[in-house]
């Protein structure tokens, strides 16, 4: 595997869809998983991660024979926002069920908002057979702020805003936008040994290109971008999507092209678009931008 991997997981956006029709790119909702410099990364927990949880516990089960001695799963979770079709999967990721399990999450709700309350108060409970306290495994939640910096080395815990790290660290920055409703969203970057992702999912794109968002993404090698509609549809004069906090392929494009990106994955379909259609818009864009842009589906991988 390489140092630094991206494999997408689910790629749908509002909600999984299970139809025969939906096969080729996935019925899912968002989920990202990175192995990067021997750290394991997910990006949101959508329904995506349920896999993921899987086959790391299979990993887990079979690492050895004697349960104290398997190799225990450790994972750090950055969650863009927590709408539902972000959060969906966490409650049935396996290996939070292992006392041996290590989970970081980190995220971002409104300044007189706790982070933990807000995941315990939507996924366990009253919707969920136990309590965020039932979890087995050791789950530590943290609120991220404006432009804080994780960094992740090994041997260690993430540590927040530390100025002493070298280019053999993995670093995730981020910062708030709040072109999304309710609450924004939080865009990330990822950076390791002079290459650097970007994960801008659940935005939209303002007039002349989101300024912010082009300083914080410039001349990253992979930038993967909420592309939820095609023109045609955020722009219906019967149901127009606009102001719904999602951009369109061409808002993609032009991002990319702002930003000078080496690539760009289209990311976060409408669960309404099944194959068929996503297979004309791949065709119509890999013409224009050959080499530029990658339609997501599940299992998809990427070497970066």
């Amino acid at each position: 595997m390489s140092e630094f991997s991206v494999k997408f997981r689910g790629v749908r956006g509002s909600y999984p869809i299970a139809n025969k029709d939906f096969l080729r790119y996935g019925g899912n909702t968002s989920c990202i998983e990175v192995n990067v410099g021997g750290h394991l990364i997910i990006l949101d927990a959508g329904t995506g991660m349920i896999d993921i949880g899987n086959e790391l516990m299979e990993r887990h089960i079979t690492s050895s024979i004697i349960p104290e001695e398997r190799i225990p799963v450790k994972a750090s979770v950055f969650l863009s926002h927590i709408h539902q079709d972000h959060i969906q999967g966490f409650t049935f990721f396996k290996p939070l069920h292992l006392q041996s399990t290590k989970i970081n999450v980190f995220g971002n709700v409104s300044d007189n908002e706790n982070l933990a309350e807000e995941l315990s108060d939507m996924l366990f409970g009253k919707s969920f057979p136990l309590d965020l306290g039932d979890i087995a495994g050791n789950l530590i939640i943290k609120k991220l702020h404006d432009f804080d910096r994780v960094i992740l080395r090994d041997g260690c815990e993430p540590q927040i805003n530390v100025s002493d790290y070298n280019n053999d660290d993995v670093v995730i920055t981020c910062y708030k936008s709040y072109a999304h409703p309710q609450d924004g969203v939080v865009i990330y970057k990822i950076s390791y040994k002079d290459k650097s992702i970007v994960y801008a999912t659940d935005k939209e794109t303002y007039l002349g290109g989101d300024k912010k968002l082009i300083n914080f993404a410039r001349n990253c090698d992979l930038l993967i971008h909420d592309a939820q509609y095609t023109t045609e549809d955020y722009l219906n004069q019967f149901s127009p999507k606009q102001g719904y906090g999602h951009s369109t392929f061409d808002m993609a494009i032009d991002i990319q092209k702002q930003t000078n990106a080496g690539k760009l994955v289209f990311f976060h379909f409408d669960p309404g678009y099944d194959d068929e259609k996503l297979d004309r818009i791949k065709e119509h864009y890999s013409n224009l931008f050959p080499d530029k842009v990658i339609m997501a589906y599940e299992g998809l991988e990427l070497s970066i």
